[in-house]
């Protein structure tokens, strides 16, 4: 890959904490205006990552560039082209939404002071938190702390948006909104990077991914590559020998059937699923059912790091 087309790239990143090697020679190579998630389970070194991406800790060994640029030698010039949203956020309780966001913008020297307010007021609407602008934190829900932080993230116009678990305490609307917010940043070019513990969110919003297993990262690419390409016919039929025969001239492979009624095929790639019914009924198979899906992200995690995931909460 054309390394001036990564906005994250790093080479045998390696962080240890005393005899325990929390990150071990990862090679990220995030595309630009990529929506990129991050997975993992907990432990796996996400976090940690992402600091050393950020300079907030320094990598053991290796290196790292982030926009094109090395961190953290050169993080004066890529941290204001970075929002970010790490660990959840920390504000001060005694300042409403609208003033904790004025004192982070006024300690960026590049801010300008003259757009503060109405970029504060943007950004704010943005997160759906317009409303609840003038209230204190104390009385901010999670949810609401963690949309001031995405609020906080969006005060300047950003090349790279780093995000780490961007929903943790949303309800379901609230999801939805941080969705379409990722979904929006990214058609305008902004890269995205989102580490997550909810499956279903990546597969929605996200055009590429990389898993962490143990702090080594044992895949990356674009989902349709992780997922492994490929998709698996099921024909619900009393003629389940004849279906699978004519599976099998298309190329597929029989797997086992959940019941005596269905074949089941894996099929290659660049069959057509109106040309595979279409030879099912000239072979005179009786279809009362038919289903065509794409492997499975989760399958696929669940290979590689031999853990479970939450895809639901």
């Amino acid at each position: 890959m054309d390394a001036s087309a990564l906005a994250v790239e790093t080479h045998g990143l390696t962080k240890r904490f005393g005899r325990r090697t929390a990150v071990d020679a990862v090679d990220l190579a995030v595309p630009c205006g990529s929506v990129f998630g991050f997975l993992g389970p907990n432990g796996s070194g996400k976090t940690t990552t992402i600091r050393m991406l950020l300079g907030l800790i320094t990598a053991s060994s290796g290196d790292a560039a982030v926009l094109g640029r090395r961190m953290p030698d050169e993080q004066g010039a890529v941290l204001p082209r970075v929002g970010a949203l790490v660990e959840g956020p920390g504000f001060a309780p005694y300042l409403s939404g609208a003033q904790n966001l004025a004192r982070l913008d006024a300690a960026d020297a590049r801010a300008d002071g003259r757009s503060r307010r109405r970029r504060i007021a943007d950004a704010l609407d943005r997160v759906g938190l317009a409303a609840a602008a003038d209230r204190k934190v104390k009385a901010y829900s999670l949810g609401m702390k963690q949309r001031l932080g995405l609020a906080n993230a969006l005060l300047r116009p950003r090349d790279l948006l780093v995000l780490d678990e961007p929903t943790n305490g949303l309800d379901p609307q609230g999801t939805r909104e941080v969705r379409s917010l990722v979904r929006a940043l990214a058609s305008d070019g902004t890269t995205v990077f989102v580490s997550s513990h909810l499956l279903a969110e990546i597969e929605q919003i996200c055009t590429h991914a990389g898993i962490m297993r143990a702090g080594r990262l044992v895949a990356q690419g674009s989902l349709e590559a992780l997922r492994g390409g490929g998709t698996v016919a099921t024909v619900t039929t009393p003629d389940v020998a004849a279906a699978h025969e004519v599976l099998v001239r298309f190329g597929g492979t029989p797997q086992q059937a959940p019941s005596g009624t269905a074949a089941v095929a894996a099929l290659p790639d660049g069959v057509a699923p109106e040309a595979l019914v279409d030879a099912l009924v000239t072979a005179a198979v009786r279809v009362r059912g038919f289903t065509v899906a794409g492997a499975s992200l989760e399958e696929r995690f669940v290979e590689l790091t031999g853990e479970g995931f939450d895809v639901e909460s």
